[in-house]
């Protein structure tokens, strides 16, 4: 299997309790000579709370099944995330595209500062300390 980071540990999804965020869902539209054909496509997030997330893809014509799928995709991608005291042990940068994402420890009782798909993420690994800023 492809493995994109050397230090990112991979984990099996059996034993595990996971609860699944949906991240969004939308609405694709494909021309063709008959009309429009719509689909949808949803990004759904996974984790146990306790260090693992996953995240996962899925497309269907239908909103219900386009999240199964996702959930499904999720389950394959799960890999385990260090936590210190409720908080990362270190600073995380992460860029994708045109996104930025800095993700900066913090002290108890901080809470998760974060807004949107960041948020989700991070409360589905379990971190309960952290800042981050979002840019593009």
């Amino acid at each position: 299997m492809y493995q994109k980071y050397k230090s990112a540990e991979l984990v099996k999804p059996g034993g595990l309790d996971l609860k699944d965020r949906l991240v969004g869902v939308q609405r694709v539209t494909k021309v063709t000579k008959g009309g429009r054909a719509f689909g949808f496509s949803a990004i759904v997030v996974v984790g146990d709370e306790a260090g693992v997330v996953g995240q996962g893809l899925g497309k269907s014509k239908d909103v219900a099944s386009a999240i199964a799928k996702a959930v499904e995709d999720a389950k394959k991608n799960l890999v385990r995330i260090p936590i210190r005291k409720g908080t990362l042990p270190h600073e995380q940068k992460g860029k994708f595209g045109g996104a930025r994402v800095n993700i900066i420890p913090a002290a108890p009782g901080t809470g998760v500062i974060a807004g949107g798909a960041v948020r989700t993420v991070l409360e589905a690994v379990g971190v309960h300390d952290v800042l981050s800023k979002s840019q593009g």
